[in-house]
């Protein structure tokens, strides 16, 4: 992510409950470190906003009328925006959790929290890191079975070693840190993992650790 000139992460909400969104908009706006870029109530009117407007991050509802969440992330995705992308919701189910999460979003937040929670989730996902609600794991980690699928692939010690980091939310210079090596180590200890697990972000790899590996952290 690149950050406005103030360091201020630029946020676009959208979320079809003009009275949540107002008011989500309006709280997150008194935040030092926030910036409302924009706040819309449809797929089109979204992506419109991400054409017109500087965006660090995007807070999406999954559910948007007669629209989806998930159809805005697609074509978010193939119109370039790749910047991190929060789901912010009541409540989704499994398939599309997962969906959610394998197309590149960052996690998964439960409007029945704290805003206070909220900011962190927000300040998390802008550092690279994911957010994964306690309450959606189980979304995650019980995958239905591809026939013919391969399995998984061992690691070594020092790719399960950043895997756990990654698990624990740890962003790259905590990462090293705790290991006691080089941030660029992390960083390509962390491309070796997207390439073994075939994924593109940090909250895939969440998914994947969370299906295939959890016994290993």
């Amino acid at each position: 992510m690149t950050p406005g000139s103030d360091s201020r992460i630029r946020i676009l909400i959208v979320d079809d409950h003009a009275l949540f969104r107002e008011g989500l908009a309006r709280l997150l706006g008194s935040e030092p470190d926030f910036e409302v870029a924009a706040h819309c109530s449809s797929v089109a009117e979204g992506l419109a906003a991400l054409a017109s407007a500087p965006v660090d991050l995007v807070l999406l509802d999954v559910d948007l009328g007669d629209e989806r969440g998930l159809d805005f992330l697609l074509r978010a995705r193939r119109g370039g925006y790749q910047g991190p992308l929060l789901v912010v919701t009541a409540g989704v189910g499994e398939n599309e959790a997962r969906r959610l999460i394998e197309q590149g979003a960052a996690g998964v937040f439960l409007k029945q929290d704290s805003a206070q929670l909220l900011a962190q989730g927000i300040r998390t996902v802008s550092e690279g890191r994911a957010w994964i609600d306690q309450r959606q794991l189980a979304a995650l980690v019980n995958p239905r079975p591809t026939p013919g699928a391969a399995g998984p692939k061992a690691l070594t010690d020092r790719e399960r070693d950043v895997l756990r980091g990654v698990f624990d939310g740890l962003a790259n210079k905590e990462i090293a840190a705790r290991l006691r090596a080089s941030e660029s180590a992390v960083k390509a200890l962390l491309q070796q993992l997207f390439r073994k697990t075939g994924v593109r972000t940090r909250g895939q790899l969440v998914r994947v650790a969370l299906e295939h590996y959890a016994q290993e952290l």
